[in-house]
């Protein structure tokens, strides 16, 4: 005849089902105390936001920098700057279209009465040309820049938020344990999975914040050479062309 079972090892079993848990995801975020689910709640919010701007930010960084070489052979095509002027004016927003319509607009305001023959208002122009084209640089790097800041706070908090949720659940589980007055794992496991999970989160939303604020600032910062170089290139222009009209007008003296 098969043995009994003992009274106390059934009791055991029967306690261990009374505190059997859901240890899937979403079984853990539904068990899970009030502070613990608004934790976690946040870090996925937090997440999905990041992974939006890091999508987002992607697909703009490529496409200012596909304009910006399409832009570049036009320039250097040999085209006369109003032609390309008139003819990128009405374009779309961009960038480096923004920074040469600055300084060709502020250059135009300059020449509309003629180039000015004293080498001070030369060089006043060339001054007006070169803020405008700076300020408009920074006016589309700051756009550029629209959301890394908060890829930069999930970084460097979402760890933290997360280590939150961890302590909460931990002192739950020995909550559990005190009103339970049992140690077994049953017991004690639900709380301590939902502290690793909560830190999971805060991990799963500060790695990859933290990893594309580095590559989009590198990516940035290149972009933000390519439009100085650029200003550079266009003052050299400018200023050759300034000194060619100097050359002129001292010829013309010369033979008078």
């Amino acid at each position: 005849m098969p043995e009994a079972v003992p009274a106390a090892a059934v009791e055991t079993v029967e306690n261990l089902g009374s505190y059997s848990h859901d240890l899937s995801m979403f079984g853990l975020f539904m068990e899970a105390d009030l502070i613990v689910k608004a934790v976690m709640t946040i870090l996925m919010i937090a997440s999905l936001w990041s992974w939006a701007i890091i999508f987002s930010k992607r697909a703009g960084l490529k496409r200012v920098n596909r304009k910006a070489d399409i832009f570049e052979d036009s320039f250097w095509s040999g085209e006369p700057l109003d032609k390309i002027y008139q003819r990128v004016k009405n374009s779309k927003p961009d960038p480096i279209l923004a920074t040469f319509s600055a300084g060709m607009e502020e250059w135009q305001a300059g020449v509309s009465g003629g180039i000015p023959v004293k080498e001070s208002m030369h060089a006043s122009l060339y001054q007006r040309v070169e803020r405008a084209m700076n300020v408009a640089i920074g006016r589309e790097i700051n756009a550029l820049e629209r959301g890394m800041t908060f890829l930069a706070s999930v970084g460097s908090t979402a760890p933290f938020i997360g280590l939150f949720g961890t302590v909460w659940g931990i002192m739950n589980s020995f909550s559990s344990i005190a009103a339970t007055n049992n140690t077994s794992l049953a017991v004690v496991a639900p709380g301590i999975a939902e502290a690793l999970f909560a830190t999971a989160l805060g991990l799963v939303a500060a790695i990859p914040a933290v990893v594309a604020y580095n590559v989009f600032s590198s990516g940035i910062n290149r972009y933000a050479d390519r439009l100085e170089a650029f200003t550079d290139e266009f003052l050299a222009i400018l200023s050759r062309h300034l000194d060619s009209q100097d050359g002129e007008a001292s010829g013309r003296r010369a033979a008078e």
